[in-house]
């Protein structure tokens, strides 16, 4: 497999890929240039300067994995990527002291007016007056946006002795105790905080979070921190505001628009700036670079990624749990799409007994994938479900108590105009996973390789002559199932071969006396 890295990385995250890839490092592409070249390559990695817009995922035939070197993702376009199966994973964690230190160095410097006092001194200027600050000491730190960074800041913070107030609608009360702040509303925010920092993600709902209205329910005199992106505190209202006096100062590391241009906050000295550097310590930058080549090469293992922002989050022990039920329901969402009839309409799956009190959304991910690559299509953990909406295949989860004597049952039923099969699988011990009823059928049959499916009648003398066919062709069978139903009427038979069989030789079997239908499916 080949990545791109078409923004700087550290040697070391580079190192990391090459002992499992190809690794071509070009940075500065054109958008016209990772256009062309993205076609050739199956993982991107990059950071905040390459653009990775919807075009770009378009062109890329062979991409399965972007992978961002930091937290901010505004730059990928998240959906596009989503709906071409495309996994999208960020370094969410390792830059995260840098970003907290950054972020306290500015609100330090802005309480003592250090970068302006510098300048004055080295330009020959002694003016200790003009540059008096203020202490951090039992003021009020307001801090929107309690993640890792929010949560490490507010820790340091409170050792300064400064009053901690938060808003974060994920948070806990129970969590904000064990860190010893208080949660509160916006409003409380901008009014009680005599500094506030923001850091949350740049999102249609957070674009433009603090402006022109929420500067003016701020007390006099509050300083205003930006070092999460760019856009989250609007730049006209900000410089408006400090200009005025409303706003005692503010400090900016993020921008709209990187570098800045025409930008107003250049223009006032109240106002600290600099060049996006939350991130830029050596540590971070191999925290970052490490992080993000190991989940690119772990999807190239095919394994989970831990930060994948495109689909479930899968911890190392729901795996272990999990693990046998998703390649169960797998392998049942590939036998009901090949038993069953076109025009499929509705997808259910039903779990019961111990499986229903787990972590079922991987399993239900595991069957669509399934289901919808025994069809043909391309589908993965990304997009499956969006997959089957776009055929138009109404979907279903439910959970229930009975599991028709097995400690725990999965039961997928695919219906449409022509009938509907259902398929019914458990998992016995840690890890066998079995198919135990199709339909009516009673059957115990192992969840993989290829079979031969045959609906016969329920007489004497018809598994031999299906036998005697499959021998006649050199078809070796490795195990065979038979299923009754409980009133009678046919049987099932599910033969193991080893390898798929002609389709002149299904319609062999289908002549044998008896035998109604001859089916190859392959798990």
């Amino acid at each position: 497999m080949k990545v791109l890295v078409s923004d700087p990385l550290s040697e070391e995250g580079v190192r990391k890929l090459e002992t499992e890839m190809e690794v071509d490092v070009i940075t500065n592409l054109s958008p016209e240039e990772l256009l062309e070249r993205i076609k050739d390559y199956d993982a991107l990695a990059i950071r905040s300067g390459t653009k990775v817009t919807a075009e770009v995922i378009a062109a890329a035939d062979k991409l399965k994995v972007i992978g961002r070197a930091g937290v901010g993702v505004d730059n990928v376009d998240i959906d596009a990527a989503t709906k071409k199966g495309i996994i999208v994973v960020n370094t969410p964690g390792g830059n995260t002291i840098s970003a907290a230190e950054h972020t306290i160095a500015m609100i330090l410097s802005l309480a003592r007016n250090i970068p302006q006092a510098n300048g004055s001194l080295k330009a020959g200027e002694w003016n200790r007056k003009k540059y008096t600050g203020v202490e951090l000491y039992n003021k009020t730190l307001g801090i929107v946006g309690l993640g890792r960074i929010g949560a490490e800041i507010a820790t340091r913070m409170k050792s300064f002795g400064m009053r901690i107030l938060a808003y974060d609608p994920f948070v806990t009360e129970e969590k904000a105790a064990d860190l010893g702040i208080r949660l509160g509303t916006l409003e409380e925010i901008y009014r009680e905080s005599d500094f506030i920092t923001v850091h949350t993600p740049l999102t249609k709902e957070t674009r433009d979070l603090i402006d022109e209205d929420e500067m003016n329910m701020m007390k006099p005199g509050v300083r205003l921190i930006n070092c999460a992106r760019g856009g989250i505190v609007n730049e006209e209202a900000l410089a408006r505001a400090v200009a005025e006096g409303r706003v005692a100062g503010a400090a900016v590391d993020v921008f709209t628009k990187e570098p800045p241009t025409d930008n107003p906050l250049l223009e006032q000295a109240g106002i600290i700036v600099t060049p996006h550097l939350g991130a830029s310590t050596a540590e971070a930058q191999v925290n970052v670079a490490v992080a993000v080549a190991e989940q690119i090469l772990a999807v190239a293992r095919g394994e989970m990624p831990p930060n994948a922002l495109n689909m479930p989050a899968i911890s190392a022990e729901t795996m272990a749990m999990m693990g046998p039920y998703m390649d169960l329901v797998e392998k049942m969402g590939r036998l009901a799409a090949q038993l069953g009839e076109e025009g499929y309409e509705k997808l259910e799956i039903v779990y019961g007994g111990t499986v229903a009190e787990k972590d079922i959304k991987p399993v239900t991910i595991s069957a669509v994938k399934g289901f919808l690559e025994a069809l043909g299509y391309s589908a993965n953990f990304v997009n499956s479900l969006m997959k089957l909406k776009e055929c138009g295949i109404a979907f279903t989860e439910s959970r229930t108590e009975s599991t028709n004597g097995y400690s725990n049952l999965v039961t997928l039923t695919l219906s449409g105009p022509k009938g509907s099969v259902s398929v019914y699988g458990t998992v016995y011990g840690k890890s066998e996973g079995r198919i135990v009823q199709i339909n009516e059928y009673r059957v115990y049959v192992p969840t993989e390789g290829y079979m031969i499916m045959a609906t016969h009648e329920d007489r004497p003398n018809i598994i031999g002559p299906c036998c005697v066919v499959l021998g006649e062709d050199q078809i070796n069978i490795g195990g065979m199932h038979v299923g009754r139903k409980p009133s009678g009427g046919e049987q099932i038979m599910v033969l193991n071969v080893d390898h798929p069989v002609s389709d002149e030789t299904l319609k062999r079997l289908a002549r044998v006396p008896g035998v109604s239908k001859a089916k190859m499916i392959i798990l």
